[in-house]
């Protein structure tokens, strides 16, 4: 993929990402970056295969303050990585991908969910929507979320609790999240997938469009996946 389009579609599912978490948003040197409100309180910065330079610059915002993170869209993490080690940064997670689907031909109708022990309910607000799937008793079973951000629906959070999987929640979820936006003219889905995620998404139709390389100040011994 050309380096201008994947900038785009990652400037896109930034927009759609912070969107559906209520994250204030920024440009950091040309580059957006998302404020964590639920987590540190600090910001995230995102690039795709930036240059050295830009590399530098995006290290020391990284690196002067313990909770900061930087996400590289890149499939080249030796690169990354190297330079990562060169500027005092440390790797954070390297298996996630950013995954797109084009929804033309696909069923965008709300679907039904054979499980007469659950039921479905669907909030949405303005050009968002919040899926959950509950049982009589209100336990939660699965639920996602998914903003539309220039003609993407950009999906997020998507989490099926442990006593109910392998009962095809996760498809639904995605189903019904796709219909509940449907009506906002979105024709392509994009997201970033956890590795365990990613088995999901290929079997669904979607496909690879560039590795994600998570990295942090090495003073935090932890730090958030994309996906929490």
């Amino acid at each position: 993929m050309a380096e201008a389009e994947l900038k785009e579609l990652l400037a896109i599912w930034v927009e759609g990402w912070a969107s559906s978490r209520h994250y204030p948003t920024q440009t950091i040197g040309g580059f957006p970056a998302a404020q964590l409100l639920d987590r540190s309180g600090d910001w995230v910065a995102f690039a795709t295969d930036p240059t050295d330079d830009d590399f530098a610059r995006l290290a020391e915002f990284t690196a002067a303050s313990r909770d900061r993170i930087l996400t590289i869209l890149t499939d080249d993490h030796l690169r990354y990585r190297t330079l990562a080690d060169q500027h005092g940064l440390a790797v954070l997670g390297a298996d996630q991908e950013l995954m797109v689907m084009d929804f033309e031909g696909k069923d965008v109708e709300e679907p039904w969910l054979n499980d007469d022990e659950l039921k479905l309910k669907t909030d949405i607000e303005e050009r968002a929507a919040t899926v959950t799937v509950v049982t009589h008793d209100g336990d939660l079973a699965a639920s996602g979320h998914v903003a539309v951000a220039d003609g993407f629906a950009v999906f997020d959070r998507i989490v099926t609790e442990p006593d109910f999987r392998r009962r095809g929640l996760g498809s639904f979820v995605m189903r019904a999240l796709t219909a509940a936006v449907s009506e906002h003219g979105a024709d392509q889905g994009l997201l970033i997938a956890s590795i365990d995620g990613q088995h999901l998404y290929h079997h669904l139709g979607w496909g690879d469009v560039s590795g994600v390389l998570m990295l942090k100040n090495p003073t935090n011994p932890d730090g958030p996946s994309l996906n929490d």
